[in-house]
């Protein structure tokens, strides 16, 4: 018996699984629509205190793969990192991954983090890379100034930003206020 509290204790590795909260506010919409959900809500927490809660008006889910893929319309999404300090996603539509959270915005993308925002057609977000991709007509506004760029790379683990054009011929546009 010690041996086995012994060995459970000290060498079993036991996996971490995020927590998966979800609700769904599922009023009567017909009977040819019966995978389509209004109000739908989904929040992931991970073990290094980051959390992700991704809210749609309307939802239809679908699979392909083997994976649970949500379209979403009217889109508003909070990712909280380590340091409790939200980045703010609103968008008219979105594809989410319920197996890897990973989520596709597209359609007039608002972006709010602290003092900044920014303004885009696309973003991506790559909790399997944890890779933000913001790209097509992006725009940043912030205290010092703003920008007009072709693309925004944000690493998730070490913040660190790359700004680049899809030409390289091109340059991104800086106005500092």
């Amino acid at each position: 018996l010690i041996s086995i509290f012994f060995y459970k204790y000290y060498f079993k590795k036991e996996e971490k699984i995020d927590e998966v909260k979800i609700e769904i506010d599922n009023e009567n919409l017909g009977e040819n629509q019966n995978n389509l959900i209004k109000n739908l809500r989904y929040e992931a927490k991970f073990d290094d205190n980051k959390q992700y809660i991704i809210t749609a008006e309307l939802s239809e889910l679908s699979y392909v793969d083997n994976s649970e893929i949500v379209n979403m319309q009217k889109v508003s999404a909070k990712f909280i990192d380590e340091k409790n300090l939200p980045l703010i996603i609103i968008s008219d539509k979105a594809k989410y991954n319920n197996s890897n959270y990973n989520t596709n915005f597209y359609g007039n993308i608002v972006i709010k983090y602290k003092d900044s925002t920014i303004n885009s057609e696309n973003l991506d977000l790559d909790f399997v890379k944890n890779i933000v991709k913001i790209y097509n007509n992006v725009v940043y506004e912030g205290l010092t100034g703003s920008a007009k760029t072709d693309n925004i790379q944000i690493d998730l683990i070490t913040k660190k930003i790359n700004i680049f054009m899809n030409n390289a011929n091109n340059k991104v546009k800086i106005l500092s206020k």
